[in-house]
């Protein structure tokens, strides 16, 4: 990897982190749940997004090494594992053991189903 690339991959991942954290509030306060909705939105968009990149790589539309810095910097700054699986614990915690299920299973089928959707349109192009 080249210095230039790791860099710009870097810029991206912090972009994509200020990303997250502006529109995460911006649900939250529209929204106002204990479920967390916003880190869904995030990952769904963020899993449909990735598969069009990697589509669009895939068929050779998009230079590869950009694929990098708007797949693993952007939205790897932009989608977030962690909080969805934090939120899901707090769920049980609080004794919410139906939603917290839904949760972990609602990402997991929404994201991969979003991926899959992005992959093909990516490809289709």
């Amino acid at each position: 990897m080249t210095p230039l690339l790791f860099a710009l991959l870097a810029l991206a991942g912090g972009v994509g982190a200020a990303a997250r954290f502006v529109l995460d509030g911006a649900i939250r306060t529209r929204l106002r749940t204990a479920f967390p909705w916003a880190t869904t939105v995030i990952n769904v968009s963020g899993s449909l997004v990735l598969g069009v990149l990697t589509g669009l790589t895939a068929v050779h539309l998009l230079p590869e090494q950009l694929g990098v810095i708007l797949g693993a910097g952007f939205l790897g700054g932009y989608t977030t594992f962690s909080t969805a699986s934090y939120e899901t614990v707090q769920l049980i915690r609080q004794g919410r053991y139906g939603a917290s299920l839904l949760s972990g299973l609602l990402m997991l089928a929404l994201c991969v189903a979003a991926a899959a959707l992005g992959l093909w349109i990516g490809s289709s192009v």
